[in-house]
């Protein structure tokens, strides 16, 4: 559904998201391929540390809720590199939150980091690969997003946001020569996922996950979703009935 890559040496990615986690592990995966990276995210000392003795590795702090931020990122990246080959929006935030413990602030700031900053990513990135008619841009939902989950009342909701969103930038940009990567992890371990409190099936690292990642944008597969074993077994139980879903959720969860 997207066009093959044979060769990383050369290309320029800009990975949103990359101080730690999948981003982080991607950056240095693909900076060892010879790709040249550049890396977003809050945090400028883990930036700097992963850039580090990389001389095709460029550091560029940013808070993805912060649209100003964003697009003058997005300004001062253009300078270095008239062209792109690919955007990765890997950042985002992860709150353990049900029924019961429903917070309204907590969900909004999540929303706001979860898809709002992906909306403000889509503001930088849009009308860049627009006006070049060429490159892709990758978006880290999560198999969280394919159907209801204890715990994930609000990011369940907006990794489900996410999903439609890729679909339908997918609609819209591949007759227009742009990619588009719709990425569904299940569990990695990563700072996110390490305060959950309950079994977490397959779980992998963070290198394995950007290994998968990568392997599927080489492919030029549109749904990158990983670990398989885990990942369509979540898109079967999802055919079943309601009655049934639910029953194997709590089963399965213990929640």
């Amino acid at each position: 559904m997207n066009g093959k890559i044979d060769n990383w040496a050369g290309k320029r990615v800009w990975i949103i998201g990359a101080s730690s986690g999948i981003g982080a592990a991607c950056a240095t995966l693909l900076l060892e391929q010879g790709a040249s990276v550049a890396l977003s995210a809050r945090h400028r000392a883990s930036l700097e540390l992963l850039c580090a003795g990389q001389p095709l590795a460029l550091a560029l702090p940013l808070d993805i809720t912060q649209p100003v931020q964003l697009r003058a990122v997005g300004a001062e990246l253009a300078r270095h590199w008239p062209q792109i080959d690919l955007i990765l929006v890997v950042a985002g935030g992860y709150q353990a939150m049900r029924a019961d413990t429903f917070d309204l602030a907590a969900a909004q700031s999540l929303l706001a980091l979860n898809v709002g900053g992906v909306f403000n990513c889509l503001d930088v990135a849009l009308p860049w690969l627009l006006r070049q008619g060429r490159g892709g841009i990758g978006i880290v939902a999560s198999v969280a997003g394919y159907g209801g989950l204890p715990q994930a009342l609000a990011y369940g909701a907006s990794k489900a946001a996410l999903i439609n969103l890729t679909e339908s930038l997918y609609l819209d940009l591949h007759g227009r020569g742009i990619d588009v990567y719709q990425i569904n992890p299940g569990f990695v371990a990563t700072p996110l996922t390490a305060g959950n409190d309950f079994a977490m099936p397959a779980l992998m690292t963070a290198r394995d996950a950007a290994a998968a990642m990568l392997d599927g944008i080489e492919r030029g597969q549109f749904h990158i979703h990983f670990p398989k074993r885990f990942t369509n077994a979540m898109r079967l139980v999802r055919l079943l009935p309601y009655r049934a879903y639910f029953w194997l959720i709590r089963k399965v969860t213990g929640l």
